[in-house]
């Protein structure tokens, strides 16, 4: 059976096509009584509209905003060309997005980010922050603004988000778990646990996947409290110190962050890499090229070519009223290794 159009619509109401477009783009000069008309007949055809073709004949404008964490991060630029990439795609559908690098350190650079932005001139965010109950508040008031907001990687789960752009981080960490415990060769062993910082979401969930795992599948290996870094290469070349001097038993490192730059040198430098299992997150230039050399045995990674388009689709769908797709926007965990990377 045909899909129903627009003509049949007015045949259906009694009225000109012209009329139903009015209708249907939502436009002045239509007398009540045809507009209720036109709905009557839109709902017993079961009429569907081509959104993006409604759209494009409004010259409708999508105009969404990218809160980024600043600072020297191989994941973030990678994001970051994964989204210039989408949007020179869609620019005919009249999709723009802009980035707005943000401290992610500090809360309440968030919160003046975000609340700088002004809902006359974006029609939805996209957040990757750490939650915080100011940024909590900050995002309430684009809420209440009228502004579609999705968290980005990390959840933010109490802050009222449209939806959630990630992959399951409690999983994750139940991955890497698995990979620790299949990749050590002992049944007994420490675990360095390290990542930036503990406020972020997916550190806290990936932490009590590995945990819940861990202790079910491998009760011989302990995973050491999670270390925070902070991007400083000199806490990370003492916690790195420290962890060799005072385990003998070490067995692994899980990286929880996505710069590891830093903590490969320092492993480097004291000859560690070739007998620890190295566990890390996303695929950037150094941990492929630490791949490559055996340094690292794992990396769980998230596509964000798929990322940055999932995030566009649900703000698009967001703004138009529409449904979205659970199965097409489900962001999935992958294991790369040097065999499958190559």
């Amino acid at each position: 059976m045909n899909k129903p159009t627009v003509h049949d619509i007015a045949r259906e109401a009694g009225v000109s096509l012209s009329t139903v477009d009015r209708v249907l783009n939502e436009r002045s000069g239509v007398r009540a009584f045809n507009v209720e008309k036109v709905k009557a007949a839109v709902e017993k055809l079961g009429y569907v509209r081509d959104t993006n073709a409604a759209n494009l004949a409004k010259k409708r404008q999508y105009r969404f905003l990218f809160v980024l964490p600043d600072g020297a991060s191989q994941f973030v630029d990678t994001l970051s060309a994964a989204l210039n990439e989408a949007v020179a795609g869609l620019l005919i559908e009249r999709v723009t997005a802009q980035i707005l690098h943000v401290d992610a350190t500090d809360p309440h650079a968030i919160v003046l980010a975000l609340e700088s932005i002004d809902p006359a001139r974006c029609d939805g965010v996209a957040i990757m922050a750490p939650e915080t109950p100011q940024v909590r508040d900050a995002i309430l008031h684009l809420k209440e603004a009228g502004l579609p907001v999705v968290a980005l990687v990390s959840n933010l789960p109490n802050s009222n988000v449209d939806h959630f752009v990630g992959v399951n981080n409690r999983q994750a960490g139940k991955t890497a778990a698995l990979l620790l415990g299949r990749f050590i060769r002992r049944d007994h062993g420490s675990i360095l646990v390290v990542t930036n910082s503990m406020l972020a979401r997916d550190s806290i969930e990936r932490r009590y996947g590995l945990d819940e795992l861990m202790a079910q599948d491998f009760p011989g290996l302990g995973p050491l409290p999670t270390v925070e870094l902070h991007d400083d290469p000199h806490r990370i070349a003492q916690v790195v110190s420290t962890a060799l001097q005072t385990h003998a038993d070490l067995a692994g490192i899980y990286s929880m962050a996505t710069g590891n730059a830093a903590l490969l040198d320092c492993l480097r430098r004291a000859k560690r890499l070739n007998d620890l299992v190295f566990v890390a997150h996303e695929l950037t230039p150094v941990t492929s090229s630490a791949l490559l050399d055996g340094e690292i045995d794992a990396v769980i990674k998230q596509d964000v070519g798929h990322l940055v388009r999932s995030a566009l689709r649900v703000l698009r769908a967001k703004v138009d009223g529409m449904s979205i797709l659970p199965a097409q926007e489900r962001i999935r965990i992958e294991i790369v290794i040097r065999e499958n990377l190559l």
